[in-house]
């Protein structure tokens, strides 16, 4: 046998693309097991595939291989053989050029997919800063409302007014800081108890000669304020407070039945 002849061939490519039948890549095993030269050759085939499948990692090389041993193919589907040692290092020069291609397209592809990943995670941060900021305003006018209602509570000019319970919730109590300058009250309710579903609570602006009630407002939203103080206006000449519960909506009188609280202007008692 010609070992140059055999060498220059091109099946010893085709055997390491695994492009040979059954029987001729056996027949090449044995021509390696004979002359080590052939089997040098392999061995240097070998290494320039591995340096190509290195390059596509961490994806598929044996996918790269399959579309490399694709171009070996004519259109019939045989296998073409190349003729000599010349031809043979063309078709080779040609394959790695296929796989550089292949290459630089995965190598688009994960750069397309890691901006789009970017975007995603520029889009999640920029949610998260917007709730940030919406937390911290919050956070801000609840200062500033906290800031004001102690103004309030401690303005020796503030009119407070305790609100005892009553038969119905004796053990009920609230306090209301009338401010006349301002027309303001500011009920602190954290001494009632949550009120029924579909039910709210009401206060009332009284005189008492003749009995007269005036809604003030409700106190909405009872469950969700933690701080459980509201703000009411009250132009009226209030001689007394007093919170009923009513209907989810209030009522245009109150429903003594339901009376919670009451107290009396102190200057009127």
């Amino acid at each position: 046998m010609d070992i140059q002849e055999y060498i220059e061939s091109g099946i010893l490519e085709l055997y390491v693309y695994g492009a040979l039948t059954a029987a001729e890549s056996e027949e090449v095993s044995k021509v390696l097991k004979q002359y080590p030269e052939v089997e040098q050759e392999v061995e240097q085939i070998e290494a320039a595939l591995q340096q190509l499948a290195t390059a596509a990692a961490p994806y598929n090389p044996e996918e790269m291989l399959a579309v490399i041993k694709s171009k070996l193919q004519n259109k019939d589907g045989v296998v073409q053989l190349p003729a000599s040692r010349s031809q043979q290092r063309t078709r080779l020069l040609s394959f790695i050029s296929v796989a550089a291609s292949v290459i630089f397209l995965i190598g688009i592809f994960i750069l397309l997919n890691r901006t789009n990943n970017l975007r995603d995670e520029l889009r999640v941060v920029e949610i998260e800063k917007t709730k940030l900021e919406s937390k911290l305003q919050f956070s801000e006018d609840a200062l500033t409302e906290t800031k004001e209602i102690l103004a309030v509570i401690r303005d020796p000019q503030v009119t407070k007014v305790p609100l005892a319970g009553q038969q119905i919730a004796p053990d009920a109590y609230v306090n209301v800081f009338w401010d006349k300058s301002s027309n303001k009250a500011y009920i602190d309710a954290l001494g009632l108890p949550e009120p029924p579903e579909g039910m709210v609570y009401q206060v009332w602006s009284l005189t008492l000669d003749p009995l007269t009630p005036t809604s003030m407002g409700l106190l909405e939203n009872f469950s969700e304020d933690e701080n459980k103080i509201f703000a009411l206006e009250n132009p009226n000449q209030s001689q007394a407070f007093g919170i009923t519960l009513e209907p989810a909506g209030g009522s245009e009188t109150p429903t003594m039945e339901q009376l919670y609280t009451l107290g009396v202007v102190e200057n009127n008692a």
